[in-house]
């Protein structure tokens, strides 16, 4: 077997990784876009995820979606994104982002970072978009903070850690094939504060989430902390003065390589309650500190809003002459079970929230703590709400 499996280990390595892929996550993946994120034979490493993008004729924000698959289909589906049935990517040239918080709370971890990964392919071939940002429970996660993961979600990486090793052994059956790093190398056999039912799971989740494992390398590294699409600048929690004047790229640069495992120590802007994930000094309650707000925007090229999740509202909904725009709904499960919205930009003028709320199908008025600028709200026959809102 070893003399014949000589001439196809990249085949057959790919068919494993395939395997176990769909095994994990119900999902395929083009071989050829997956190559595109490992490094060439002459040992350089794929570019870094741009930060700066120009701004397209449809641009779509999602807020957290914590391990919800059922209700992150919904809305992207809303979006008008995917279909509804395949979880295709449908937007076309669309951009799309997504503000993070993909992990904790559900037990679709896995398999939504999956989906997601898919769209990112489909959409870049369709000559759209899809950016996922990091948030802080991503941050959380690959520094082994689990405090916020759930029963279901620890079975879940139990269920992965289980085929990955199928994987590995697998591919130790053949000369030729690169034998595969062990993630579970290090990891103790028993913690002392972990009932043994999720002891599996608990290891499995180190294996992956933490630097330079499989899951935080392949889902996580990929992944910005903040990105600017034309006008609008997205983060999970928020920008101070002080995280821009340090240098957007390289607060994206610095939280890949600690995700990646180049680097030993999380970076300092992702600590603390003024960090770039934590933040909440424009997206909790009705004020604002809107004078430093104007003063990040101003110091971001062309940048008019500030677009973030992290703080569930009852809408999506903006302040500071919607300078800052909020559009973390707790549509997950595990939150407080929203219903989907999603904010659309269209041509960086027209902001639009798009909802499939039922309540506001039947009031005039737009009830929430907080409004979004001179609102004008329409009632089609269709679910989805226009609410437009002055630019």
């Amino acid at each position: 077997m070893g003399t014949e499996c000589l001439v196809v280990p990249p085949l057959l390595s790919s068919f494993v990784d395939a395997f176990v892929d769909f095994s994990v996550g119900g999902i395929f993946f083009p071989l050829s876009e997956e190559l595109r994120s490992i490094p060439d034979p002459e040992g350089g490493a794929p570019p870094a995820p741009a930060t700066l993008f120009p701004s397209p004729a449809r641009l779509v924000a999602i807020g957290d979606l914590h391990g919800d698959l059922h209700k992150a289909k919904q809305a992207f589906s809303l979006a008008g994104l995917v279909d509804s049935q395949e979880g295709r990517w449908k937007g076309g040239s669309s951009v799309a982002v997504q503000v993070g918080d993909v992990l904790d709370r559900g037990g679709e971890e896995i398999r939504l970072m999956y989906l997601l990964h898919r769209l990112k392919i489909e959409a870049s071939r369709a000559g759209g978009a899809l950016h996922i940002i990091n948030g802080n429970h991503e941050v959380m996660n690959v520094a082994l903070d689990f405090r916020f993961a759930t029963p279901a979600g620890i079975a879940e990486f139990e269920r992965w850690g289980v085929w990955y090793r199928v994987g590995m052994a697998m591919k130790r059956l053949c000369d030729g094939v690169e034998s595969p790093k062990d993630p579970f190398e290090g990891i103790p056999s028993v913690f002392p504060d972990v009932k043994e039912e999720f002891l599996e799971g608990i290891r499995a989740r180190i294996a992956a989430l933490r630097p330079d494992g499989p899951i935080s390398r392949r889902f996580l590294a990929g992944n910005q902390t903040v990105v600017v699409v034309g006008d609008s600048v997205f983060v999970h929690g928020g920008l101070l003065r002080d995280h821009v004047e340090y240098g957007l790229e390289r607060l994206n640069d610095e939280v890949r390589d600690w995700i990646e495992g180049s680097t030993s120590s999380m970076p300092r802007h992702l600590k603390g309650r003024d960090s770039l994930v934590w933040l909440r000094r424009f997206s909790d309650g009705p004020d604002c500190d809107c004078t430093h707000l104007e003063e990040v925007l101003s110091t971001i090229p062309g940048a008019k809003r500030m677009v973030m999740g992290h703080t569930i509202q009852q809408r999506i909904n903006g302040v500071c002459e919607n300078r800052a725009i909020r559009v973390d709904v707790g549509l997950s499960k595990g939150c407080t079970n929203g219903l989907p919205e999603v904010l659309e930009i269209v041509e960086g003028k027209q902001l639009r929230v798009l909802t499939s709320n039922e309540v506001f199908r039947h009031k005039n008025t737009y009830e929430s703590s907080v409004r979004l600028k001179k609102e004008i709200v329409k009632f089609p026959e269709s679910m989805i709400k226009d609410v437009e809102v002055k630019a």
